[in-house]
């Protein structure tokens, strides 16, 4: 079966995308001493990927007044994402660096004094939105998390809240109070996008699957992405749906789970219209476009999501 594109629906709405843009260092191929600056966060790449799939996203975040931010904000704008909604300090941009590796990727962040994580309020805007995202760091990292929190109670309380808790670890995080953060937030969402790692974390004396379960117990729709080993799908009162990872030949892994989460609103805005009460079939569709979203990133260099691969 192929994965086709969404089908136009009678305009499902823009989505509000609320977290970071920052630059990664990424290791060059052929020489790891050396790191090339390309932008990120993984709400960009999902504002990024939305636009590439289609939609109408509005990134709010904070954009330095440094090179950097010059080279985010045309990356944002070159997609297609409006910036209306973003801040624009006179504050430097924040830095991951990148440490791939056969068992993922590690990174370690330079986020203090940021223009990244200096977010403007735009809760009041919420509500205008076919949905709303929030994760990453801008979640647990002040003052940016005050900010996401608020919009998140916002957008729970008026439409849809998508979250994808995207757990870090960095010895300038808060272990503690971010995860108490993120949890806060997968309470409020009607979306949860969660990886096995990320649920681990958050939960560590349950299994991932049963805290999926559990939370869709609890009304929301719930995706679990495990890598190679494919994606599933909880929904509160329906059959669990599995779907296997598309084949490809791997290059490159970072962004795959924000191309992941990209592909999935687009399919729940087009398809759906932002309904998540899905059956079966439609659970398995969302599945299969969302996968093959990712794996057209995992297949090229960079974190921009092309046409989802054919299964």
């Amino acid at each position: 079966m192929t994965a086709a594109p969404p089908p136009a629906a009678p305009d499902p709405g823009p989505v509000l995308v609320v977290g970071e843009a920052l630059v990664d260092l990424v290791p060059v191929d052929g020489d790891p001493g050396v790191r090339a600056a390309q932008p990120g966060g993984a709400p960009a790449n999902v504002a990024v990927g939305l636009a590439r799939l289609g939609g109408r996203p509005s990134f709010v975040g904070g954009i330095g007044d440094d090179a950097f931010g010059s080279m985010i904000e045309e990356w944002l704008t070159g997609a297609g994402v409006d910036l209306s909604l973003a801040g624009r300090p006179a504050l430097p941009t924040a830095l991951a660096v990148a440490d791939p590796s056969d068992s993922g990727n590690s990174y370690h962040f330079h986020l203090r004094d940021t223009a990244t994580f200096d977010l403007p309020d735009r809760t009041a805007e919420a509500s205008r939105f076919g949905a709303v995202y929030v994760g990453g760091l801008a979640a647990v990292v002040e003052p940016a998390a005050r900010i996401v929190a608020a919009t998140a109670r916002a957008a729970a309380g008026d439409g849809l809240l998508a979250v994808d808790p995207n757990v870090r670890e960095d010895r300038t995080l808060d272990p503690v109070r971010g995860l108490d953060r993120l949890r806060e937030l997968c309470a409020l969402a009607q979306v949860v996008k969660a990886s096995d790692e990320d649920l681990v974390r958050l939960w560590p004396d349950a299994e991932p699957e049963a805290s999926c379960r559990r939370l869709a117990g609890q009304g929301r729709l719930v995706v679990l992405t495990r890598g190679a080993r494919g994606a599933v799908a909880y929904a509160h009162g329906a059959p669990e749906v599995a779907v296997e990872a598309r084949p490809v030949r791997v290059v490159n892994t970072i962004g795959a789970g924000d191309a992941f989460m990209a592909g999935m609103l687009t399919w729940l805005g087009a398809v759906a219209g932002w309904r998540t009460t899905l059956s079966a079939g439609e659970a398995r569709s969302m599945l299969e476009y969302a996968t093959g979203t990712a794996a057209s990133v995992c297949a090229r260099a960079g974190t921009e999501p092309t046409a989802p691969l054919p299964a």
